[in-house]
């Protein structure tokens, strides 16, 4: 069967949602730890997710090492407190939602996220010792702390539903009389710790801390207008004692007092035992709706514990995760970054069946006005671009390199143009329509959003002495200097005008800038390099460290080189070794792309060792990472780069375990979801592929290369012959309709379906902190 076309790849239907069971599998969760294979396979996810949990039986001194809790909105993370480690505990509160409304000083400085403060922990006692464990499952942080007059029992969490922090504390005798204190901290950007003031900006108000009928709250007046509130009360439950916190944020207005003091009103009545019934509830069914198992025991709790930090940093409705999540700490980037971030901290949503938390396709659909304010003047009734870091609301408003990076201009600097950042944002959209189907995406958000974003590439295009079309100078994201014919562009550009085309065709529209995008892929300048692999761009080649792959991006995640013949694949592994050849400027994210283009190269063994390295180097205690301050990106992309080792699904084929190393003899995937609205699942055992099981959501077109030596059948969901044909390269086509199931095997052999967690290869170490 010949390669499918775009449109085909792009083609049919809306998603129907569901999720499958294979046989044997319940519905609900057991009710103890499994301990045997049989009872794993009762509750595999009770097995994965028990095994992952992180533990810390030493007190954490950073947010780099200690536990965090989080739903999107509100976050805290949890370690001591600085210069005062053996005398009190700080439970950092922050919001997502809560920034500084001062345009004029731009998004690093008057839009910037701002801190809140914290709680201090402050035991009776000095503090000897601590037991804790964060129960991934029930997204909760349970344990010990012990001091030199005796202990507190604690339990918390950040409610799923209600926006609050509860930390119940049960203490012995001797620590009855322990506190909790809160510190205002200062409503000033966190960038100020990092670069200079702009002139005339100065930090808010201090906040006033005060009682309202019972309720403490510590209100901070904005300069701008407006106030963020953090409201508590503790109430007393036997023995226990119950810490309720809201934060809410207001602006033009004043409301946020109020809210908050509703808030705090409304759930401090509920038992903190009360209030963690809909919290887990939540969350359970959060985790069901996929499942991932490896031998790899390290790196499947890593995995796992990404989930969670993705669910506590995400959802749809919150702003687009900062550099840092919900957890602002002290950083240079106080705010959302547009030109890497952003998409990576997106990707494993789609992979793991997790559409409810995509915030990029509701923000760039919702504000895309802000956008055009954003747009340079001569260019907004026709174009978009995003700039380099934005507010929640996607606006940055710099004046300068200073307060923030705008949508520069190609062919002049300043402002740096750095303008391909929106089209990348863009194919997240388009990778949120692929899994999905979801057509009003496509028509809704992505085509007109994309025809504008590439239309401001057009206004740039020029022929050249050769004939082709040419970009004028912009900015390949973080190399330094700026040149024409830059990859970044070209890539983006590239796609973006085929994305265009195949996306018009399906809707249905007959797009008068279609004959343009195609003169653009047929006649634009060939993609620079030279000996070493691809160049930066036709002015600067690639010749220093540099931890960002924006040179690369039409291999990945673009997807539009492959290695479909020998000349491309070793264009490809000779960039790949050039780009992480260079020793000094790599980072975290290197290492993650690198692994992801050597499972698209079909290096199992590369893509391991480049995440080991990863993990060995770069990635904390906690499994949080840094680059001069917190950012969170790169442990998200590594758990897409697990992804795209066990499950790949671009150009219309699904590829089952396309780059598993040798160590990974046995691996279970379930409900992963892929490109044309399928849900895979599928069995490795002793190096072979055993079965593979898609259900088709949108009766999209169905390309699979299964993995399976030998013939094959494939059977129904009631078990009956269904049809299907070669589709070369060890994959077959199947005709399968919105809501039918397909389940590969090997030819005469009826396989056990159930899904369990795999066995480790070896022990392990939690992640957390163990004793010294």
């Amino acid at each position: 069967m010949p390669r499918p076309s775009r449109r085909t790849v792009l083609a049919t239907g809306s998603a129907l949602g569901g999720t499958l069971l294979t046989g044997g599998l319940p519905a609900q969760a057991g009710a103890a730890v499994p301990e045997t294979r049989t009872q794993a396979q009762s509750d595999p996810w009770r097995a994965v997710l028990d095994d992952a949990d992180l533990v810390w039986r030493r007190m954490p001194a950073t947010w780099y090492e200690g536990p965090f809790l989080g739903n999107g909105f509100l976050g805290s993370g949890i370690y001591a407190e600085p210069g005062a480690a053996t005398r009190a505990v700080r439970f950092n509160v922050q919001h997502s939602e809560v920034q500084d409304h001062r345009p004029e000083f731009g998004s690093l400085f008057g839009l910037a996220r701002l801190p809140i403060g914290h709680f201090t922990l402050e035991p009776v006692g000095t503090i000897t010792g601590l037991h804790w464990r964060l129960g991934l499952r029930d997204a909760e942080l349970t344990g010990t702390l012990t001091t030199d007059r005796g202990t507190l029992a604690l339990r918390a969490l950040v409610h799923n539903d209600r926006s609050v922090l509860a930390v119940e504390v049960t203490p012995s005798a001797g620590e009855r009389d322990f506190r909790w204190v809160f510190h205002p901290a200062e409503a000033i950007s966190p960038r100020a710790a990092f670069k200079p003031l702009p002139d005339g900006y100065r930090g808010n108000p201090p906040a006033e801390v005060a009682e309202y009928d019972g309720v403490s709250a510590a209100v901070q007046p904005l300069l701008a207008g407006g106030q963020h509130v953090t409201a508590w009360r503790e109430r007393s439950t036997g023995r226990a004692r119950t810490l309720y916190v809201h934060v809410a944020h207001s602006h033009p207005g004043s409301t946020a007092l109020d809210r908050a003091l509703t808030a705090v009103r409304r759930t401090s009545p509920l038992p903190y035992s009360l209030l963690a019934v809909t919290h887990r509830a939540w969350w359970h069914a959060y985790y069901r709706k996929s499942f991932l198992s490896l031998p790899d025991a390290r790196m499947q709790r890593f995995y796992w514990i990404q989930l969670y930090k993705t669910a506590s940093a995400a959802r749809r409705d919150a702003p687009v995760m900062a550099t840092s999540g919900p957890w602002l700490e002290p950083t240079p980037w106080p705010n959302t970054w547009w030109n890497l971030n952003a998409q990576l901290e997106y990707w494993l949503i789609h992979g793991s069946n997790h559409l409810e938390l995509d915030a990029i396709t509701r923000s760039l659909s919702e504000l895309r006005d802000n956008l055009a304010q954003e747009t340079p003047p001569p260019y907004r009734a026709d174009s978009l671009g995003i700039p380099r870091t934005t507010d929640p609301t996607l606006r940055n408003s710099a004046a300068d390199p200073l307060t923030g990076y705008g949508v520069g201009i190609p062919g002049q600097d300043p402002p740096t143009p750095e303008v391909g950042n929106l089209t990348w944002a863009l194919h997240n959209v388009w990778l949120s329509y692929r899994h999905t189907m979801d057509e009003s995406i496509l028509r809704d958000v992505l085509y007109p959003l994309l025809r504008k974003a590439i239309n401001y590439y057009l206004h740039f295009l020029e022929p050249g002495p050769d004939g082709k079309l040419h970009l004028p100078a912009t900015f390949s994201p973080e190399y330094g200097g700026d040149s024409r014919d830059c990859n970044y562009d070209l890539m983006l550009l590239t796609w973006g005008c085929r994305t265009l085309l195949d996306a018009a065709e399906l809707l249905g529209v007959d797009d008068a800038l279609a004959p343009r995008w195609r003169e653009v892929l047929a006649r634009r300048a060939a993609y620079p390099t030279d000996s070493n692999g691809f160049m930066i761009g036709a002015d600067i080649p690639f010749a220093k460290s540099h931890r960002h792959y924006s040179h690369l991006l039409a291999v990945y995640p673009l997807y539009e080189l492959t290695g479909r013949t020998s000349e491309e694949r070793a264009l490809i592994e000779r960039s790949l070794a050039h780009w992480v050849g260079f020793e000094g400027a790599l980072q975290g994210y290197t290492f993650t792309g690198a692994a992801s283009m050597s499972a698209l190269l079909g290096k199992g063994e590369d893509a391991l060792r480049y995440l080991e390295e990863l993990m060995s180097r770069f990635v904390q205690p906690n499994t949080m990472y840094k680059e001069s301050g917190p950012v969170i990106e790169t442990p998200l992309s590594a758990a897409q780069s697990l992804h795209d080792m066990v499950c790949q699904s671009w150009g219309g084929t699904i590829r089952v375990f396309p780059a598993v190393p040798a160590a990974w003899a046995d691996v279970t995937v379930h409900g992963f979801r892929t490109q044309g609205a399928f849900l895979l699942s599928a069995v490795r055992e002793a190096g072979v592929t055993r079965w593979v099981r898609l259900t088709s959501e949108a009766g999209a077109p169905c390309v699979v290369r299964h993995g399976i030596t030998g013939p094959v059948e494939v059977r129904d969901g009631r078990g009956r012959p269904l049809r299907h044909s070669d589709a070369g390269d060890g994959a077959i086509h199947i005709a399968l309709r919105a809501g039918d199931s397909a389940l590969i095997t090997p030819r005469g052999v009826r396989p056990d379906l159930t899904i369990a967690p795999v066995r480790a290869n070896g022990e392990a170490p939690r992640w957390g902190l163990d004793a010294e």
